[in-house]
């Protein structure tokens, strides 16, 4: 006669052989949920836990999965690789991003992810790995803290996919030390060296230069300028879009989009331009491609290559598109500009100490500050 253990042993072989069925239900006089199924003809019933410990069904029904798993009642659940749950991730939340931060991203993807982590099941990605592996990688911190920040979200669309059990990001636990710090100090021109700059810049490299440090803007932006963005009456210019790889996007966030405070020295050199440019249209672009026809507007490694060769022959050695907003920044504060003025000016997104706490009574001082910057760059 076979022993109890034996039976439950051929049970158990039986129950794997066909599909069990079960159900979890409430116990409204113990406040405890519980597993049934029948296996082989017979009920079975396990407690699984207190509404405390269980407080939604769904919390019930992911342990009592757990458990027909263990039992081998039911097969366990495939954990996917983290390349497959890029594919998602392509797929389903990529399109929502802006075309540069996708741009970014794949090739974040491509360099670092799919070589270390691609071959790997996404619950592998766990804070003691990934801060050894963030720590080996030869980048900056805050490259560092964008990649960590990219294998959250990785995790986050397994989870949202049902790839695997909702619960507490595992990579929220990562940090980076010093992420928040610059791996070098940016250059910012003084008032000299940008006038030997301007003397050696051809147009319409030259007008790009004072719009970017006069107004700030990013090269993003300055590239995707059309002519109907300039409020000649009103003196202002209306900044919406960003274009990168020749890809027409909104700008980088909604405190970006304004329309800003033209000086009128700077209105005179835009009107200069105006009626030089072959396509003075309101529709045409500011800055049109000669390659193009003006179908486009000047690349950025056209605007690149035509600031290095005249920073080469001024000897200022390499200077950044990005320059021209940092010398902005520090022209600002060397004017006296308060610090709310300048974050309005800057168009951070800083709701907290711009919008929310001086709201808008700061115009008069970010038209002054405007034009003081505006009369250092253009030799006032």
């Amino acid at each position: 006669m076979a022993s109890r253990a034996q039976r439950k042993e051929i049970e158990l072989k039986r129950a794997r052989k066909q599909k069990p069925k079960g159900s979890v239900v409430f116990n409204k006089l113990r406040s405890t949920w519980n597993g049934l199924i029948v296996i082989d003809g017979r009920r079975t019933s396990r407690k699984l836990g207190t509404l405390a410990e269980l407080p939604t069904k769904q919390d019930a029904i992911r342990k009592w999965d757990r458990f027909k798993m263990d039992l081998g009642l039911i097969p366990k659940a495939k954990v996917p690789t983290t390349a497959e749950v890029v594919e998602d991730y392509r797929i389903e939340a990529m399109p929502e991003l802006r075309h540069s931060t996708q741009r970014i991203t794949e090739a974040w993807i491509r360099k670092y992810v799919l070589p270390d982590w691609g071959h790997k099941g996404i619950t592998e990605l766990q804070p003691r790995p990934v801060k050894r592996w963030l720590r080996s990688l030869p980048i900056a911190p805050k490259t560092k803290k964008h990649l960590r920040d990219l294998l959250r979200h990785l995790v986050d669309q397994a989870m949202e996919a049902g790839f695997i059990p909702v619960g507490v990001n595992p990579i929220s636990l990562v940090t980076v030390k010093g992420s928040s710090k610059r791996a070098k100090q940016p250059r910012n021109l003084t008032v000299e060296e940008f006038h030997t700059l301007l003397r050696h810049l051809r147009e319409p490299f030259k007008t790009m230069v004072l719009i970017q440090v006069c107004l700030g803007l990013r090269v993003s932006e300055l590239l995707a300028l059309r002519w109907k963005n300039v409020d000649w009456m009103g003196a202002k210019l209306n900044v919406e879009h960003g274009i990168v790889n020749q890809h027409l996007d909104f700008v980088k966030t909604e405190g970006s989009r304004k329309a800003m405070t033209i000086d009128p020295q700077l209105v005179s050199v835009l009107s200069v331009w105006k009626h030089t440019s072959q396509f003075p249209d309101g529709e045409d672009w500011m800055f049109p491609s000669p390659i193009k026809l003006g179908r486009l507007p000047y690349s950025y490694t056209g605007y690149w290559r035509g600031l290095q060769e005249a920073a080469t022959k001024a000897g200022l050695g390499r200077i950044g598109t990005h320059s021209f907003r940092h010398t902005y920044r520090s022209w600002l504060d060397a004017v006296g500009t308060p610090i709310a003025v300048q974050q309005k000016l800057m168009r951070h997104s800083d709701i907290r100490t711009t919008m929310n706490t001086y709201g808008d009574v700061v115009t008069d001082e970010m038209w002054q500050a405007s034009s003081k910057v505006a009369g250092l760059a253009l030799g006032n």
